[in-house]
């Protein structure tokens, strides 16, 4: 089911497809829910392992555009302070001024500028990624896992996703040299995206 196109032409033609009545009937603006979204991180240590880690506290908004999807647009604030990849002394040191500097910049932000389909349920949102007081584009490959409506009558959309950084492209730098080679965290970090979102009432007449 597509959810964004890649182009928008509001001008009718012979061969513009119809409107999918199922996507039509996802347009509207959408919660993200924080109870049932996830929004983490995995990075290499010492060369050797990886170091999985997330974020406990964030909303959100999406707008989803059935009818002209190019419209579609997404916004989300992560709070630093609430990072945890379960050892307490390695979240201190993330949020210290070594990495996020969390008590002078307390958000992560992203906020979309375009999405396009890539085929089938497949699709990417491109952004503004702001961390600390560095803003960066950022592309984010995302896959729709549907919609339903829950057993309190929420209707919900899901998302799951992932994207690439370099996390010096933002001002994260902190580094330290291994005696065996290589340093003690790697530049590139995955950023993942496990997004559930519940659409607003319509407004009554």
């Amino acid at each position: 089911m597509a959810l964004f196109n890649r182009k928008n032409n509001n001008a009718p033609s012979a061969t513009t497809p119809a409107v999918d009545p199922a996507l039509a009937a996802l347009t509207g603006d959408y919660t993200i829910d924080p109870a049932h979204t996830s929004i983490g991180f995995t990075v290499r240590h010492a060369m050797v392992t990886n170091v999985r880690g997330s974020f406990g506290e964030h909303e959100g908004s999406l707008k989803l555009d059935g009818r002209n999807p190019a419209n579609s647009a997404a916004s989300i604030d992560v709070r630093i302070a609430s990072v945890d990849t379960g050892i307490a002394d390695r979240d201190g040191h993330l949020v210290s001024g070594d990495f996020f500097d969390a008590e002078k910049f307390p958000l992560m932000t992203f906020r979309s500028t375009q999405a396009e389909q890539l085929g089938g349920d497949k699709y990417r949102v491109t952004g503004d990624l702001t961390i600390k007081d560095v803003t960066r584009p950022l592309a984010i490959d995302l896959e729709f896992n549907g919609s339903a409506t829950d057993v309190y009558g929420n209707e919900r959309v899901g998302f799951e996703g992932s994207a690439d950084i370099l996390r010096s492209d933002w001002g994260l730098t902190w580094n330290a040299a291994l005696e065996t080679g290589g340093v003690m965290v790697s530049d590139k970090v995955k950023l993942n995206f496990d997004i559930s979102a519940i659409k607003a009432a319509a407004p009554q007449a």
